[in-house]
């Protein structure tokens, strides 16, 4: 399938933590997590404003700071997953259950509007039904398409489910 985003990264990395770490707040953990993309090579070409969202599924867990971030890259999806888990190794991440609190959490939601169902699923198969996904990302890409569906963003943020959580801007 053709690329369904023209601009310069088209890459796009959800961000998400909601305990803190070693290095302070989950906010904190999430631009410290930026700089080490940054520093791998990974440019960040735009960066979301920082949401507060409820855990999904609903849970008693601290609610999330998220947001997405647009990146470009010379790697390819899977060197990138790769370092993407890595830097959430370094961070601390353990990943025990699915669904659990977690220090950082970064997803892969679309690279360059590629279609796979390999080992890594893209754009992202749970990406459509979250609000703390398509929020952050509706406001640095707002002319994105999904790839597969070929629906834009604001028209996936509108078909959202009354249970796909409730999602706050925060202030930067």
């Amino acid at each position: 399938m053709s690329a369904s985003w023209a601009g310069e990264g088209g890459i796009f990395i959800a961000l998400g933590a909601n305990l803190p770490s070693e290095l302070g707040t989950p906010r904190e953990t999430l631009q410290e997590t930026l700089r080490r993309l940054q520093s791998a090579g990974v440019a960040v070409v735009a960066r979301s404003p920082w949401y507060a969202s409820e855990p999904v599924p609903p849970s008693d867990q601290p609610w999330f700071v998220n947001g997405v971030a647009e990146v470009s890259s010379e790697l390819a999806a899977e060197p990138l997953l790769a370092l993407m888990h890595e830097i959430e190794a370094d961070l601390g991440r353990v990943r025990r259950e699915r669904w659990e609190a977690r220090v950082v959490d970064l997803d892969l939601i679309d690279y360059r509007g590629q279609a796979s169902d390999g080992a890594l699923e893209l754009p992202h198969p749970r990406m459509a039904e979250r609000s703390f996904v398509l929020r952050p990302m509706g406001d640095i890409a707002p002319s994105w398409i999904h790839p597969v569906t070929g629906k834009a963003i604001a028209d996936l943020i509108a078909a959202l489910p009354p249970d796909a959580g409730e999602v706050k801007k925060l202030t930067d």
